[in-house]
């Protein structure tokens, strides 16, 4: 990865989480809060490298179960395993397609949020969490696939991260 797209990978990275952690909860109702991180990483899986995007995905998890206040680990581990699951199929399509991202992005928001709950229910005995969890889902598929759209509409969307 050249110098300039890891510095702009880490200032995306780091407005994301301004953005997300300080201004969105003060204006915008918490199931209508988009997940920043998660449209970054699918962005990174669908346009950079194996070597870089795997150890970003895990920091991306781990940064938003930091910065959201849940289980350390539960997103690290649902966005690596989203990760793996968009790398091991992104060289069969075309990665540069917009309506992909957005699905993309809606895909990875439905198994991010199964795994999130599956592990919840294995892990946890509270039983108010899985409704909490079910009543979040359709609101954040929405606002996600509208950030989505509205990050694939920027120039420059479908050039590549790495230089070779």
């Amino acid at each position: 990865m050249s110098r300039r797209a890891a510095l702009l990978i880490f200032c995306l990275v780091l407005a994301s989480i301004i953005i997300q952690v300080s201004l969105l909860p003060v204006f915008v109702l918490p199931s209508f809060k988009p997940d920043l991180l998660l449209v970054i990483m699918v962005y990174l899986a669908l346009h950079g490298s194996f070597e870089t995007g795997m150890p970003m995905a895990w920091l991306l998890g781990m940064l938003n179960d930091v910065c959201s206040g849940l289980y350390l680990g539960l997103n690290a581990v649902s966005f690596l395993i989203s990760y793996l699951i968009i790398k091991s199929v992104s060289h069969r399509l075309y990665a540069d397609s917009a309506i992909l991202f957005v699905l993309t992005v809606v895909g990875v928001t439905l198994v991010g949020f199964t795994l999130n709950l599956l592990l919840v229910v294995m892990f946890t005995a509270s039983p108010g969490i899985v409704y909490s969890m079910l009543s979040d889902i359709f609101p954040r598929l929405l606002v996600n696939a509208f950030i989505a759209s509205v990050v694939s509409a920027f120039p420059g969307f479908d050039s590549q991260v790495e230089v070779s």
